[in-house]
């Protein structure tokens, strides 16, 4: 994806930070790509990547309706997700990485003293195997995911969800994502909210409902930086 010169303006000093996880700190939404398309011939379909890009940042039940909706009523949505699962799986295994940052940007926080947490659409389960694979798992304590909200992206109680358990106000919160659902989700819930984008661009609409687009990570940490240094010495 090229990159532009990140444009990032914080409206006020955020007190926790939020994250979403594929895509953003793991990059393994091009992995599930990959697993569902190389799914679909097993099943006699052929599946366009412009398919894929639909579900980015939907929970696994949506995903699944937005399958049938596009292969019809006769598709196996549940059987042709259990093999695409296995195949993601196998591809985590020996291909899964960090994003550009993530560590930084860990560091950082804590160097700051900001809290922070994962609000995703996956399960717990996805999470503590990404986490566990790459050694992040003390470095995340607060996660909020599938079975603890009522309405997953674009809706926004995963963000909501999140903002309770850090205990700080969502406009005080900075939301990091990488979907345009992500976006709605984080932006309807009241957060700052950042999109580094992964798979998808940022559309028109979705810069509308940002305080900045980030090229990765990195720019996120500088971003932090910076309105700290605006908040000890004023201009």
């Amino acid at each position: 994806m090229l990159e532009t010169p990140s444009t990032i303006r914080l409206p006020r000093a955020p007190q926790a930070v939020v994250f979403d996880m594929d895509g953003l700190l793991f990059d393994t939404e091009a992995l599930a790509r990959d697993a569902m398309i190389l799914t679909a011939p097993d099943f006699g379909y052929e599946m366009p990547v412009s398919l894929y890009l639909d579900t980015i940042g939907l929970p696994g039940d949506a995903t699944r309706s937005v399958l049938r909706q596009h292969f019809g009523e006769a598709f196996d949505a549940d059987k042709f997700w259990d093999r695409a699962a296995a195949h993601f799986e196998m591809m985590v295994a020996t291909e899964l990485r960090l994003k550009a940052g993530v560590t930084e940007l860990i560091d950082l926080l804590e160097e700051m003293g900001l809290r922070f947490a994962i609000a995703i659409s996956s399960r717990h389960d996805d999470v503590q195997r990404n986490l566990g694979a790459l050694a992040l798992m003390d470095r995340f304590p607060t996660v909020v995911a599938y079975g603890d909200y009522a309405h997953g992206k674009p809706h926004p109680d995963p963000f909501l969800t999140a903002a309770k358990r850090l205990a700080v106000a969502p406009e005080f919160c900075l939301a990091l994502e990488d979907s345009h659902n992500g976006v709605r989700s984080a932006a309807s819930a009241g957060m700052m909210t950042v999109m580094v984008p992964d798979l998808l661009p940022a559309t028109q609409d979705v810069r509308a409902i940002c305080v900045g687009i980030a090229n990765s990570l990195h720019d996120v940490g500088d971003a932090l930086k910076e309105t700290a240094r605006q908040a000890r010495d004023p201009i």
